[in-house]
């Protein structure tokens, strides 16, 4: 339980936490083994594949693809960060080949997010200590990313800003130095909330990069309309099922996620 309040202090102040190790290099191989029998094109106007709502995506490309989606080294944070009912809104993978310039940083909530203007509902009563959003993504990384490579980058603590992201590091973010590409080894977990300012660092590596994100929220929000689909041809587990279900209030429609009946 020590190590769990360590990672829960950790990704509060930071936004985001990597996992090193969280997959053996036995499974990394057998997901690169999968995406290569994809025979995907090479990485131009788009670095995505494999994405959805609409469609299970790249679930269908083989059982190693569904394991990661209730994995045990992840479970117990998304708990923390996500509570007892949450479930799958979107996935898809990105891969990138050495040239490729960076993503925008952006945040998809908090001052920076393109939402921020919009008219907000009153909650009663109004929760002044509580964190509002609810999506958090863990993207496994099954290439080695980091420093003088490339990748995920995120401005730690901008979670927590009230001020909207400066256009000096906006437009510049490799020369800003509270941008930084934290070092996942192949293997490693990244996760983040979705109102950190983050982005993808230019790729500079010799190797490709290969990442799989997997996008849950809590039970009774969603991005959008479309449904991420569980594929026809994997053995799903029941709380793997759960994850697949339309959003509902938690516990009323939505069941937890950690009862006994549905431990995985």
């Amino acid at each position: 339980m020590s190590d769990l309040h360590l990672l829960q202090y950790q990704f509060d102040v930071q936004g985001y936490l990597v996992i090193e190790n969280a997959l053996n290099t036995n499974e990394v191989a057998a997901l690169n083994r999968l995406l290569d029998k994809q025979q995907l094109p090479a990485p131009g106007q788009t670095q995505r594949f494999g994405r959805a709502p609409d469609g299970p995506g790249f679930l269908e490309w083989g059982q190693p693809f569904c394991d990661l989606l209730d994995h045990h080294r992840i479970m117990p944070i998304l708990r923390f960060r996500l509570g007892d009912c949450f479930r799958l809104d979107r996935i898809y993978g990105m891969y990138m080949r050495d040239g490729m310039g960076r993503g925008k940083l952006h945040a998809d909530y908090g001052a920076t997010s393109p939402t921020t203007g919009a008219q907000q509902g009153e909650y009663v009563p109004f929760r002044d200590d509580q964190i509002y959003n609810g999506f958090v993504v863990v993207t496994w990384c099954l290439t080695d990313t980091g420093p003088g490579k490339g990748g995920f980058c995120c401005i730690p603590g901008s979670h927590k800003s009230n001020y909207k992201l400066p256009q000096q590091i906006s437009e510049a973010p490799e020369n800003a130095a509270n941008v930084i590409i934290p070092e996942a080894p192949a293997g490693s977990a990244i996760l983040f909330t979705e109102s950190l300012t983050h982005g993808t660092a230019a790729w500079e590596a010799q190797h490709d990069r290969r990442a799989l994100l997997y996008k849950y929220c809590v039970s009774h929000v969603a991005w959008t309309a479309k449904r991420v689909q569980p594929p026809s041809n994997a053995e799903l587990t029941p709380r793997q099922q759960i994850l697949f279900r339309d959003p509902g209030d938690p516990y009323r429609h939505f069941p937890s996620l950690f009862e006994d009946q549905v431990a995985a």
